[in-house]
């Protein structure tokens, strides 16, 4: 296999959104959790219902839609001002630690993002992490005006970079877009950021489920789509010795 290019998904990959949690917490203390983890469940639905509808919006739209739902479904009051400045959290979302040097470390091929977000969204948050500095490209899937894991979202790696499926590794944390990918051609790794073995101890140390388990349940394990990736690992920082070892 010939690696030539390294393509990332941004959220919950690249980008921490458990970040936005001090921000929700500092707006409705007591309640900064389960905000988190509802706005990034109903905005992930959100985009899987808008690609079978047919009704797309970019994701700063669904952004704001799922907040809103999140908000009125906890019967939690707000201004424009508090809601702005969630909001505004998704352009400073903070970088995992160890991406800006793996990704360094792997410049002698092509990096980009392929994310759901829309340009405004990317184009600001890959600023204000430096991340500029190192990416070849950020992809959107809103040239497509269709969100992964639909087929042509993944398309646009290669109409953008101009290196086919099988010369191209993709990363994402996320085990959708990981199956999504892969369903698509792409060779694929997936971080593994929770093990099964620590959902299992998080549910025996409580006696109630808290938000953030809930969500590691639902959106951080494996999916059953009959979809392997082609490699698990833990971090970023086990990205660079595995491309090495590939062909150049």
């Amino acid at each position: 296999m010939t690696i030539k290019a390294v393509v990332f998904d941004a959220y919950g990959t690249l980008y921490d959104i458990q970040s936005v949690a001090a921000v929700t917490e500092q707006a409705f203390p007591g309640y900064g959790e389960i905000i988190t983890q509802i706005w990034r469940i109903k905005q992930l639905e959100y985009t899987w219902l808008r690609s079978l509808m047919r009704r797309y919006e970019d994701f700063s739209v669904v952004t704001r839609d799922s907040l809103a739902y999140t908000l009125r479904c906890l019967g939690l009051r707000y201004d424009d001002g508090a809601f702005e400045r969630l909001i505004d959290k998704y352009q400073h979302l903070d970088l995992y630690p160890d991406a800006m040097v793996s990704l360094a470390a792997m410049k002698d091929r092509k990096l980009a993002i392929l994310s759901n977000g829309s340009p405004d969204m990317l184009g600001a948050l890959v600023r204000n992490s430096g991340l500029e500095r190192v990416l070849d490209a950020t992809i959107s899937v809103d040239a497509r005006k269709i969100f992964k894991p639909a087929p042509d979202a993944y398309a646009l790696i290669e109409s953008t970079l101009g290196v086919r499926p099988p010369d191209v590794l993709f990363i994402s944390s996320n085990p959708w877009d990981a199956c999504g990918a892969k369903a698509f051609g792409l060779n694929v790794a997936w971080i593994e950021r929770v093990t099964p073995q620590a959902m299992a101890q998080a549910c025996v140390d409580s006696d109630l489920v808290p938000p953030l388990t809930m969500f590691k349940a639902i959106r951080t394990q494996m999916d059953e789509l009959g979809l392997e990736p082609d490699y698990r690992i833990h971090a970023l920082s086990e990205l660079p010795p595995l491309v090495a070892a590939q062909r150049s």
